[in-house]
């Protein structure tokens, strides 16, 4: 019996040897293609945030840096190291116009100097204004101080109806939307001296807007029995341009604007 077992055995053996004998063969017969090396890719070292920066930061050296980056895909608005190797030094202490992601390219359009003119006149698009509002600062009249810089919203105006209550012996309010879609450019307090001593008396919202709506919110801001409100958009109903809306009120009455000569009707 044990005969049997070691001749089953030897077989066996043999047969996994002559097996594999044939597949090292086979497989010396087909020899294997030598890898490609990766063509070598052209790059430049291009100046990017080496963090995320908001709007309006001042620039520290540390706040940026030099990134290999393809040459096919450079722009001319790209800061490269052959062109300005001092570039690090030279952006710092400019303040950022618009907010940048770790990792963008920095370019100088989205940056000014300090010394070269006010921040606010920096990030205003041409043709467009920036007038301030006053509003509470217990936030109640911007969305309960939800509203950032760079947010959109609408203007409401409320106001006490005179003639109305007059006639019903309540008082009545109207309220009517003037603006829509308006950017936010800042929001802000009031600090004030008062007995040699600074207070807060109150808050400011600076809107980005057209000549047109310039006039249009300043004479809303200065009716009497009147103040404004701002209403926070969605961010998905924030695209376009601001929109002046056309809304006489409950009796379609206005202010009588004049302009060069010309006689419009604003709001109530």
């Amino acid at each position: 019996m044990n005969r049997r077992l070691i001749v089953v055995g030897a077989v066996a053996a043999m047969a996994f040897g002559a097996a594999y004998a044939f597949l090292t063969s086979a497989q010396n017969s087909h020899p294997q293609l030598a890898a490609e090396p990766a063509p070598k890719l052209d790059v430049e070292q291009v100046l990017v945030a080496n963090q995320n920066i908001a709007l309006g930061t001042t620039l520290e050296e540390s706040a940026v840096g030099w990134q290999p980056w393809p040459k096919a895909s450079l722009s001319e608005f790209m800061i490269v190291s052959s062109g300005d190797p001092n570039a690090i030094k030279d952006v710092k202490g400019s303040i950022a116009r618009t907010a940048f992601m770790r990792g963008e390219p920095i370019r100088r359009d989205k940056l000014v100097k300090s010394g070269s003119g006010g921040f606010m006149s920096a990030i205003l698009p041409s043709g467009m204004r920036a007038v301030a509002i006053k509003v509470d600062n217990a936030g109640d009249s911007y969305a309960g101080g939800f509203i950032l810089p760079n947010d959109r919203v609408d203007v409401v105006r409320i106001a006490r109806d005179d003639e109305a209550s007059k006639t019903r012996g309540v008082e009545v309010l109207s309220a009517e939307t003037i603006l829509t879609n308006v950017r936010v450019l800042a929001i802000g307090q009031n600090v004030e001296e008062q007995n040699g001593k600074k207070v807060v008396t109150g808050a400011n919202a600076t809107l980005e807007l057209d000549p047109e709506q310039v006039n249009i919110i300043i004479l809303a801001q200065h009716v009497g029995n009147s103040n404004l409100h701002l209403v926070l958009r969605s961010l998905a109903d924030s695209a376009g341009p601001p929109e002046t809306v056309v809304d006489g009120g409950p009796k379609g009455g206005g202010l009588t604007v004049v302009r060069f000569g010309a006689v419009q009707q604003a709001l109530r």
